[in-house]
């Protein structure tokens, strides 16, 4: 056995024997209310610097919006290699807590599972980072790198305010980065679609509903017309690069195999996803209406970009003859991956592996992340975290308590391997 491989064996070994630290931590999380909306980040971020310094490390503060707050705290050496550890405090809102079986902060462990808000996405997660990197601090280890933890307040709404806002300023960079976010225990994600929000605003002449359709122009009607023409972006056959077929063809594999309720939702990798998700329009019932809005979700395989779908879309809107306009809003990405044979990929998936006897590959997800904020600043990325995925912004979320543990020993084992490989 080498002396790395007996290190990591020391370290896992180490979070085994003190899990119950871990989970404890994790709960703690749970119980301060850190939802998005509204966003401040104040009582979890204290909570959070303050478990930090008591080992007697240093955390620097970032206010990049009222009350949000990112904290950065760093180990090992600048000589090295460069590792960053990646997380969010915010959840999205509990909503209707009388739809919950449970408190949705009480940070309760029941049946071997962790229940509240934010369980899965991503506070167990998050306590995993936390846990391993102070884990590394209490044990004296000699890194040959740096490791380095950012926690961001910003992500369940965008992110603005959160990893791109520290990326931009150059208070984070390195040579790779692992964050917590949900994944399936084996599979990590090494790849995401693109995103195009927009609105559609669609106008039309008032008038009185009595005499409609003759008179005036339904601003609804011809909003309708487009909604049909938008969803036809889904029927285009898409070229994908021969860079990503690999990673297409084993993320269906893994949806054959391993998730296998997701058969369905394969070709969605390969098409451009179209979500309605709000319609406004008109004043009264007996009003010809003279606006319409719109608010849509595209999501973008690889293969097509933002100005070829919007360039599809206004060809088929300029042929129905209606008066329209498109404003581009929210989440813009183009799809965006890591070589599965980077080190940091390496990294992860090696130690799954090393971890659990399991097979472990990084797969593509379907939605987006801050993972694309790392790959614009060149720096490689994948997410791997414990999640109950069904149950994510959902009510009566959930994680089970082993994979916070196994999480956390893949974290702290993989830290070895990345800094310590050329």
């Amino acid at each position: 056995m080498s002396d790395k491989t007996e290190l990591k064996q020391k370290l896992i070994d180490e979070v085994e024997a003190r899990k119950d630290e871990l989970i404890n931590l994790c709960s703690s999380l749970i119980k301060i209310p850190s939802e998005n909306p509204p966003g401040d980040s104040t009582e979890i971020s204290q909570f959070v610097a303050n478990y930090i310094k008591q080992f007697g490390l240093d955390v620097e503060w970032y206010e990049s919006n009222d009350k949000m707050y990112n904290l950065v705290s760093s180990i090992g050496s600048s000589d090295g290699k460069h590792l960053i550890y990646c997380g969010h405090t915010d959840v999205v809102p509990a909503g209707d807590l009388s739809k919950w079986d449970f408190n949705p902060f009480s940070g309760e462990v029941k049946d071997g599972w962790m229940l509240g808000r934010g369980a899965s996405d991503m506070k167990a997660g998050l306590s995993g980072l936390i846990f391993a990197f102070t884990l590394l601090k209490q044990m004296n280890i000699e890194l040959p790198g740096k490791l380095s933890l950012a926690i961001v307040p910003d992500e369940e709404t965008g992110g603005e305010y959160g990893v791109p806002w520290l990326l931009d300023k150059g208070i984070i960079t390195g040579d790779g980065c692992l964050i917590a976010e949900p994944s399936s225990p084996r599979n990590p994600t090494i790849g995401q679609k693109g995103s195009y929000w927009f609105e559609l605003e669609v106008f039309g002449e008032p008038g009185h509903g009595s005499l409609s359709p003759i008179a005036g122009r339904n601003a609804i009607v011809d909003a309708v017309k487009a909604i049909g023409e938008i969803q036809k972006l889904w029927d285009l056959d898409i070229k994908l690069p021969d860079e990503v077929k690999p990673l297409i063809e084993v993320s269906k594999k893994y949806m054959r195999e391993v998730e296998k309720d997701r058969v369905k939702f394969q070709p969605v990798l390969e098409k451009v996803t179209v979500n309605i998700g709000t319609i406004q329009g008109g004043t009264k019932s007996n009003v010809i209406p003279e606006n319409c809005k719109v608010q849509v979700d595209c999501r973008l395989p690889f293969g097509i970009t933002e100005d070829e779908v919007t360039d599809f879309i206004t060809q088929k809107l300029d042929a129905l003859g209606i008066q329209y306009e498109i404003r581009a809003l929210g989440f813009r990405s183009h799809a965006n991956f890591t070589d599965a044979n980077d080190p940091v990929c390496r990294a992860i998936t090696d130690n799954i592996t090393f971890v659990t006897n399991e097979e472990a590959y990084g797969v593509m997800q379907w939605a987006s992340s801050d993972a694309r904020h790392f790959r614009n600043h060149d720096i490689p990325v994948l997410q791997y975290g414990p999640a109950y995925l069904p149950s994510i912004h959902g009510y009566n979320e959930k994680v089970e308590v082993e994979q916070i543990i196994t999480c956390a020993k893949v974290y702290i084992a993989a830290v070895i391997d990345f800094l310590y490989s050329k």
